[in-house]
C-alpha cells in the first residue's frame, strides 16, 4: 500500500504501520478455488499502543471492545465475505473504521426532566383508588 495513514474521520487517523494484515484460506464462497487461494483477511491492531487516538477514545474502545480484545489489547478483525483478498482487506478496514468512529462519538447527556403537574395528579388519584380497593378487601372492624 502506498498510503501511510488510514483516516477514520477528520480528526482520527491510524498509521498503517500499527496494523498487521495477514491472509489465510477462507471458508467462504469460491468453490474449489477456496482450497488454493488465501483470501480470508485477518487484521490485527493494538488499541493500547495506538498513537493517533486520544486517551478518551482509547478508553471508550477498550470498554466497548473488551471481549473482542486479547490479553495484550490487540483487536482481531476477520473477513471472508468476498472471494478476493483486496475486498476482504477493505472490509476489515471498514469494520475498524466503524468501531473507532462509534467509540469516538461523545455520548449524549441526559436532560433531567420532572413529571408534569397533570401526571403527578393522575398518579395520586390512581394511588388513592388502589389504596381504597385494598382497604375494601380488609376484614371489617366491629
Amino acid at each position: 500500500m502506498s498510503r501511510s495513514t488510514f483516516f477514520v474521520n477528520e480528526v482520527i487517523e491510524i498509521m498503517f504501520s500499527e496494523i498487521e494484515i495477514t491472509y489465510t484460506k477462507s471458508s467462504g464462497p469460491g468453490g474449489q478455488n477456496v482450497n488454493k487461494v488465501n483470501s480470508k483477511a485477518q487484521l490485527r491492531w493494538n488499541v493500547v499502543e495506538a498513537v493517533g487516538l486520544s486517551a478518551d477514545v482509547k478508553m471508550q474502545l477498550l470498554l466497548r471492545l473488551g471481549p473482542k480484545l486479547n490479553g495484550s489489547g490487540e483487536l482481531l478483525i476477520t473477513s471472508d465475505r468476498f472471494r478476493d483478498q483486496a475486498r476482504n482487506r477493505e472490509d476489515c478496514l471498514e469494520k475498524l473504521r466503524n468501531w473507532v468512529a462509534v467509540a469516538a462519538r461523545k455520548p449524549k447527556l441526559r436532560k433531567k426532566t420532572k413529571p408534569s403537574r397533570s401526571v403527578r395528579e393522575k398518579n395520586k388519584t390512581n394511588k388513592r383508588r388502589h389504596a381504597a380497593k385494598k382497604n375494601a378487601r380488609r376484614r371489617p372492624e366491629y
